[in-house]
């Protein structure tokens, strides 16, 4: 669900005549409902279930999916709005979920390792098998099968919400608004390793925003004829090579440590960044350069998400991921109103900007390592 309109929003878009205008607009509209309303659904997640704000999730997708199969001249702001909120859920609650999936059903935290890298590889692998599918169902005839992927989207969520619904046995775990506060409080804003956390998380979302908005534009500069559906199965497939390697740099018999692996993914990151924004215009080292900055953000999403694990206790999680992504998403609204809007910024001050947050990242990991023990978690233990 989270895949077909990234795969094929854009083409959708041009299909209606939807002018640049309108689509930074669009964009700026579904950034600040991020902001304002998504950065709280991880709280909301911790002090209800999990479970709730995932059918939650699939009902944003079905009502935005069905509001678009049937209207004709959707509203762009309204899917906007809903697919940001979708995706705010997508960011923090099913993670949250599986952690406490095992947790519950009692597996080794080096089990739980295993499965972040395994939901990076299955989430590129879904957006790979996205673009097939939507491919073969719309073909040659796009008047008549533009609408398509709506109907897609209607039934998987529709699929997604029975098997929740039926399928899943949430342990109860809700506690008192006020008790949620002083432990988040106490465990979160009172550790300055969790700031830590928080701000390469925030750095590396604004990243890959900023990539997915920016590398079509960069590869089709001065007019060239680029085949950009050959390219986005490439960076795809980068990425689950990054997840490849994350068993293999984190495997027992390894001396590197997670805050190794993310701080030399955030400087390598930082430097494929930093040489897009000088304005380099070979095609081949652009493809070449996004294909290794994806490879890097497939080794440090999971890496991530196993440092949540160490540090973050799991009836927060929740809220302190969506809490981490609110810098991330103010400052892709800021940078989406000065160059979208007014364009009062260039594409490779952004860009430039992203390799800062990157390198800044990496700063970040390496005092995370100087500062000592995981608190909460004994990440071997049997």
């Amino acid at each position: 669900m989270e895949g077909l309109w990234s795969v094929y929003g854009e083409f959708e878009l041009t299909y209606r005549g939807v002018n640049r205008e309108e689509i930074v607009s669009s964009l700026c509209v579904g950034y600040a409902a991020s902001l304002f309303v998504g950065t709280f659904l991880g709280v909301l997640s911790d002090l209800i279930g999990q479970k709730e704000v995932c059918v939650m999730f699939c009902i944003i997708h079905l009502v935005t999916a069905i509001w678009k199969r049937i209207s004709v001249h959707p509203s762009l702001f309204v899917a906007s709005i809903g697919l940001s909120l979708a995706t705010s859920i997508f960011s923090f609650s099913f993670e949250t979920w599986m952690v406490l999936q095992h947790e519950k059903q009692g597996h080794r935290q080096d089990m739980l390792s295993d499965t972040f890298w395994l939901m990076t590889i299955f989430e590129s692998v879904s957006l790979i098998g996205n673009q097939m599918l939507l491919n073969s169902l719309v073909g040659d005839t796009v008047k008549r099968n533009m609408f398509s992927p709506s109907t897609v989207a209607v039934f998987l969520a529709l699929i997604c919400a029975t098997f929740i619904i039926k399928r899943w046995t949430e342990v109860s775990q809700r506690i008192e608004l006020e008790d949620y506060r002083t432990s988040f409080s106490a465990y979160i804003f009172s550790d300055k390793r969790i700031w830590l956390l928080a701000w390469a998380q925030a750095s590396i979302h604004f990243s890959v925003a900023f990539f997915w908005i920016l590398w079509a534009p960069t590869l089709v500069a001065d007019g060239r004829e680029v085949h950009l559906g050959l390219v986005y199965p490439c960076l795809l497939g980068s990425r689950i090579l990054g997840s490849s390697l994350f068993p293999w740099l984190m495997g027992r018999t390894s001396s590197f440590r997670t805050e190794d692996c993310l701080l030399y993914g955030f400087v390598v990151s930082g430097l494929v960044m930093s040489i897009v924004a000088f304005d380099y215009q070979e095609l081949g080292v652009l493809v070449m350069l996004f294909s290794l900055f994806h490879g890097c953000v497939g080794l440090i999403l999971p890496s991530l998400a196993r440092l949540r694990t160490m540090y973050v206790p799991s009836k927060l999680r929740g809220g302190m991921i969506s809490l981490s992504l609110a810098p991330a998403n103010a400052a892709i609204l800021f940078f989406l109103l000065q160059d979208g809007y007014y364009r009062h910024i260039e594409n490779s001050v952004i860009i430039a900007f992203a390799a800062l947050s990157l390198f800044s990242s990496a700063g970040s990991m390496y005092a995370l390592k100087r500062w000592g023990k995981h608190p909460y978690q004994n990440w071997q233990k049997q």
